[in-house]
């Protein structure tokens, strides 16, 4: 193969695998340094190539990445979608098709408004290009945050940045690392390796900071059960009581615990068709001093469906009521599994889009704290925590701990579930808060206020998590401000090169030659 075939198609056929080893940084593989990899890899093909080809370049790089990044999504959809074969990966290929193009436009945009200005492209521009599309895929269509660069560095040294300026400031310090490393390559300029340098100096220093006051003197007995019902019975109306009884039978062994979680829709029934159920075991956790915490469907008299939390026992509004209990309502719902985007559309056309409660209502952006003997929680219901803004906005300083419960079973031994545990841990190091995590079928576990998995139930294992956590006292600087650093930086960044343009213009000007048309 000659140079220039080389250049003409090797290089854009290299964004492939670059992409792809993104994703290795992520759990459950947790290759961190593999994201800088990938990201030098794809800054370095950008470099001096026309608009179009950037594009291409993006393109390829975003195939690889969330190709392989969000194949789990299949999962659900060949195993209870009830598409044939062709349309689900049809869909697939649209779904990585569509996140694909956030690259593709980066690539396009790196290189249209700063050809021939590298400082600009690599370490202005270019982070606030890439951090305005991250927030608009993560807004777009209810958004998909998943698969930020950010998430993969949990246990890399960048982490430390995470309590100050969130998952997205961590993404920043790798733009900003890898940028500068490719400046210093490509342009034979090794000055811009005191950049990275001060930044991953930086993140070692932050890391150590003690950002929040772990209180030992109110430590949590808790208690996770994880009942790992399958999905494909969960919902028979045969399987109600024995679900049930499941649950209520290894809740009994753990009464003497400060606070039993069960999972996301745990009881397989609405919630007014339970009620007598659920002023039982209200009682039973009464009589225990124990508070129990489960998720559970529910039907308004307007027939809007909510995805709930719902506490019993020792709680903040006394002995349960179906028309006074204490609940947190799901408000970010996931698309096509909670909500069908144009149903009227796109129901007819196939059982994926036609699912069971498929047209579920939103609760409000912000809620009050669970408050469950004693303790308060800030809930996330599933997806939910995978939006790091609605969660913030929802801690304050009274939290305690942070709340999360899912059902990972429809994406079965993929690494989908293993990706949102690893979203959870980032909330708990942005917030400062332990994190509890109760899952039907794993992965159920606890993580301290520092991101890190305390405990944790294997997949598909019928158990009980029970153990001590320490909850938090303060609050961490992410959790006051949340993204305004952010924006103050892209504001700053975006001066900084209009005057730099400006200048390099005026320059421009005062070398071209004096023509005086009077002679």
């Amino acid at each position: 193969m000659t140079k220039n075939t080389f250049k003409k198609l090797g290089q854009p056929l290299l964004a492939v695998p670059a992409g792809a080893l993104a994703t290795l940084s992520f759990a459950p593989y947790h290759h961190w340094y593999l994201a800088p990899l990938s990201l030098f890899i794809f800054l370095y093909l950008l470099q001096n190539q026309s608009v179009k080809r950037s594009a291409l370049i993006g393109l390829l790089w975003g195939l690889g990445l969330f190709g392989t990044g969000i194949s789990w999504v299949h999962v659900s959809i060949a195993n209870f979608g009830g598409m044939p074969w062709l349309a689900g990966w049809a869909l697939m290929a649209l779904l990585i098709g569509y996140l694909a193009m956030y690259p593709a436009v980066f690539g396009a945009l790196f290189n249209k408004f700063n050809r021939g200005r590298p400082f600009h492209q690599l370490m202005l521009s270019g982070p606030v290009i890439w951090l305005l599309l991250d927030w608009i895929r993560g807004w777009l269509m209810t958004g998909f945050p998943w698969l930020w660069l950010g998430y993969g560095q949990i246990d890399s040294p960048y982490a430390g940045f995470a309590p100050i300026l969130g998952v997205e400031g961590i993404t920043l310090a790798l733009l900003l690392s890898c940028g500068a490393l490719v400046a210093a390559t490509y342009y034979r300029n090794w000055r811009p390796l005191l950049v990275p340098v001060c930044i991953l100096a930086l993140g070692l220093f932050a890391g150590q900071k003690q950002w929040v006051k772990p209180d030992t003197d109110n430590p949590l007995d808790v208690a996770m059960i994880q009942g790992n019902v399958p999905q494909e019975i969960k919902w028979l109306p045969s399987q109600r009581w024995p679900t049930l009884m499941k649950f209520t039978d290894l809740t009994r062994e753990n009464w003497d615990a400060d606070l039993i979680i069960w999972p996301e829709a745990a009881i397989p029934a609405l919630e007014d068709q339970v009620t007598t159920f659920l002023q039982n075991l209200d009682a039973a956790a009464r009589n225990n001093s124990s508070t129990v915490i489960t998720g559970v469907l529910d039907q308004n008299e307007q027939g809007e469906f909510y995805n709930n939390i719902l506490t019993l026992g020792v709680n903040a509004v006394g002995p349960y009521q179906y028309d006074q209990a204490e609940r947190y309502s799901k408000h970010h719902l996931l698309p096509f599994g909670e909500f069908v985007p144009f149903g009227d559309i796109l129901r007819p056309l196939a059982p994926f889009f036609n699912l069971p409660m498929s047209s579920f209502s939103r609760g409000d952006y912000i809620q009050p704290n669970l408050e469950a003997n004693g303790y308060s929680l800030a809930p996330a219901l599933c997806y939910e925590v995978a939006f790091s803004e609605q969660v913030r906005r929802n801690v304050n300083i009274d939290t305690e701990f942070l709340l999360t419960l899912s059902n990972d079973t429809w994406f079965g031994k993929s690494i989908g579930p293993f990706q949102h545990m690893e979203i959870a841990q980032m909330r708990s190091l942005e917030l400062g808060k332990p994190l509890l995590r109760a899952t039907n079928s794993g992965l159920t576990g606890i993580v301290d206020h520092k991101g890190k998995i305390i405990e944790q139930i294997p997949q598909f294992e019928t158990g009980v998590l029970r153990a001590e956590v320490v909850p938090t006292i303060g609050m961490t600087p992410f959790t006051t401000l949340g993204s305004w650093p952010l924006y103050i930086y892209i504001l700053w960044s975006v001066a900084m090169s209009w005057i730099l343009i400006r200048r390099r213009a005026g320059r421009f000007r005062d070398e071209q030659p004096q023509v005086n048309y009077h002679d």
